[in-house]
């Protein structure tokens, strides 16, 4: 801390008459912070007059803050030893603990000081400058008020309760406590109306709570310079994007980027240009960001910012390899690099690589300690990969009198991060209120799911299903095979195998009908928002019969947030032997069908969706007939580990249930998650679960 000009001025006016005349030199070089040329000034002064009290004290502050502030802690305790009890040396030495950050050590100093000098603007300031670099905010806040009453009109005090005010509210964001935080920064204006600091903390504080209105009004505030509106552009870009209004964002960027340009070699140029891109990428507008990229870096060769962006760029058109390639580069620049560690995290969890995703968000941890979005990513992490239990309860019914009941009780259990197994056992009583035929069955099933290299999944699953139709009871085996790969960047690709009883009524579970399903499903996507779904089925069951199926679903992604998808859909159906009696089973049947659906939040905890459809449908070469189907649900989370699902769904298309009926289910699903952390998670992140207990 230095003293101000008429301090220093005052405190030396006692011994000015009997220095050299040029000895004002010396006051102008400490004044002006040129404190090693001080230092020389009054190193040679004090070869003159060794014994000069107040020439040792310049002298001391001089060397003192020009980078040796351990010294000037044993120099100024020496001269405590010359002159005892001395209220300017004692409170230069206290001050030369602050100039050293040795704050715990200055406390006890200040607070002697203090009580020895109780009407000492000096030793109060200096006080409550020590309990704020302590973040001891409250006491530091009533020191510098008592030292504000003392000398109302020093600028001094006020910056400093400026910055106790600034500390004081970053740390109440640290911990959520968001109002208190902005009451704070709102006190700041009160000594510096528009405090362009305070205006930018302010603007920080709105963008973690999340009022992004209040972000956007508060950089709106700060722009009254031709630098403050480039920065307000920018913050204001990226607060219309976490609106999810990047519409918006890109064009409050392009603002702050024509500015940019009118002045060569800009010094906000890069700050721009990063936003830029970003709202490039933010639009889709892959092609050009990359193009932009390129172009940038001939003339900023190796920079991080630009790295990052291709990083960024990566992430958004799936291109997760090349995301973890950038990032390495970034770590290999700066270890600490938070960009590089979170980054990196987010894109090993997008290539299917669990492990190095959380060792990425732990090693941001080490550095950033207590950082929200690391601590938000690996509880994600651990709700995903924890074992689960799921009781899912039906009601079905169609309008062929057949009425059903079910209840399911699923166990998933991840042991490790490529092993994962469970369990599954379904009750199901199905009666025709006309026939009064009942059939009730049981089914049993173990799973045991493997990764074989990231992106690519094994699974397999087998059993027995117990059914008893009247007086008759008969126990088949069941099994099921996939292989879920992801070849390549928004494709997906699986192959199946699955033996399963007919058993939509009773009527069919009477006569023990098995299926065998060899199918294909491959979904690709673009970064254009067009995707493209294709079923194919090939089923051969223990009747005799063949089923064909193939079905194709071309969608487009309108929007993000909500999710909101449309598209067409076609289907294509038949069976080699025509069985109408027993089960639905034309030669030929088609159906197209137009559909939308849309899913998001309805609030912090509640989630919903519905989707519907409707188009034709034809059956051998009868007329077309109209077909539409339904479905809504609501899911609400009564804590991070217990959610609850209601949902409905209506169909009368002919291809599930047979021509001319109409299908009705409603249900509700319970999750829990039973552990807060993976079985796995001690075994491998044990070293670090103090890192989360903060």
């Amino acid at each position: 801390m230095k003293l101000n000009s008429i301090a220093i001025l005052a405190f030396c006016c006692c011994w000015m008459a009997n220095a050299q005349m040029d000895i004002t030199k010396g006051f102008s070089l400490l004044d002006s912070g040129q404190f090693k040329e001080a230092s020389i000034f009054f190193e040679a002064y004090l070869k003159e007059d060794p014994l000069n009290k107040s020439a040792r004290i310049c002298y001391g502050r001089a060397f003192g803050l020009s980078g040796k502030p351990e010294e000037a802690i044993t120099y100024f305790e020496a001269m405590k030893a010359d002159y005892p009890n001395d209220y300017e040396i004692e409170s230069n030495w206290c001050e030369a603990f602050l100039w050293a950050r040795k704050f715990k050590e200055a406390k006890p100093h200040y607070q002697q000081l203090v009580k020895n000098n109780p009407d000492k603007f000096g030793a109060v300031l200096g006080l409550a400058n020590t309990l704020s670099n302590l973040q001891e905010y409250n006491a530091a806040l009533e020191w510098v008020n008592k030292a504000i009453a003392m000398e109302p009109e020093n600028e001094g005090a006020k910056v400093s309760r400026k910055y106790i005010y600034l500390g004081y509210a970053y740390k109440l964001s640290k911990i959520d406590q968001f109002k208190p935080a902005e009451n704070l920064l709102n006190k700041v204006f009160v000594d510096f109306p528009e405090d362009k600091q305070g205006l930018q903390n302010l603007a920080n504080l709105f963008l973690m709570s999340k009022e992004y209105d209040k972000q956007i009004a508060t950089y709106k505030r700060l722009a009254t310079t031709h630098a403050d509106s480039i920065t307000a552009l920018n913050g204001i870009s990226l607060a219309y994007h976490l609106k999810e209004d990047d519409k918006s964002a890109l064009n409050s960027v392009l603002k702050a980027k024509k500015k940019v340009d009118m002045v060569a070699n800009h010094p906000q140029i890069e700050d721009t240009y990063n936003r830029y891109i970003q709202a490039l990428i933010w639009n889709q507008k892959y092609v050009v960001a990359r193009k932009k990229i390129d172009s940038l870096e001939k003339h900023y060769p190796n920079s991080n910012w630009l790295t990052l962006l291709r990083s960024t760029l990566g992430m958004y058109t799936g291109d997760f390899k090349t995301s973890i390639t950038n990032y390495d580069v970034i770590l290999e620049r700066d270890s600490t690099s938070f960009d590089g560690n979170m980054g990196k995290a987010n894109a090993m969890f997008a290539n299917d690589n669990l492990v190095p995703a959380y060792e990425n968000a732990f090693n941001t941890l080490k550095i950033y300690e207590n950082q929200k979005d690391a601590v938000g990513f690996i509880e994600k992490l651990n709700l995903q990969n924890t074992p689960t239990a799921e009781e899912w309860l039906q009601y079905t019914f169609d309008n062929g009198n057949n009425i059903a009941y079910a209840a399911t009780t699923t166990v998933d259990i991840p042991i490790s991060p490529k092993f994962k197994t469970g369990f599954l056992y379904q009750y199901r009583n199905s009666e025709n209120e006309i026939t009064v035929n009942k059939a009730s069955s049981h089914t049993f099933t173990g799973t045991a799911s493997y990764k074989l290299v990231p992106r690519v999944n094994l699974i397999a699953s087998g059993g027995v299903y117990a059914a008893r139709f009247l007086d008759t009871t008969y126990i088949t085996p069941l099994l099921d095979v996939k292989l879920q790969t992801k070849p390549l960047k928004l494709n997906s690709l699986e192959l199946n195998y699955k033996r399963e009883v007919q058993a939509f009524n009773a009527e069919l579970i009477k006569r023990e009908i098995i299926m065998n399903h060899y199918g294909l499903t491959y979904n690709l996507g673009t970064n254009f928002n067009l995707g493209w779904y294709t079923q194919a089925m090939y089923t051969t069951q223990t009747d005799e019969n063949v089923r064909q199926l193939l079905f194709t679903s071309l969608y487009y992604n309108l929007f993000k947030k909500p999710a909101f998808k449309f598209g067409v859909n076609f289907q294509y159906l038949s069976f080699k032997n025509q069985v109408p009696t027993i089960y639905f089973s034309p030669s030929i049947y088609k159906n197209m069908e137009l559909f939308f659906d849309l899913r998001g939040d309805l609030s912090k905890k509640t989630k919903g969706y519905v989707s519907a459809a409707g188009g034709l449908q034809q059956v051998e070469q009868d007329d077309m007939t109209v077909i539409y189907r339904a479905e809504g649900g609501l899911t609400h989370a009564f804590t991070k580990r217990l959610s609850l699902t209601a949902y409905g769904k209506y169909s009368n298309i002919a291809s599930a249930i047979g021509a001319g009926f109409q299908f009705t289910e409603m249900g509700l699903r319970l999750k829990w998650n039973i552990t807060e952390k993976p079985l796995f998670f001690n075994q491998l992140f044990g070293k670090d679960m103090a890192l989360l207990e903060n």
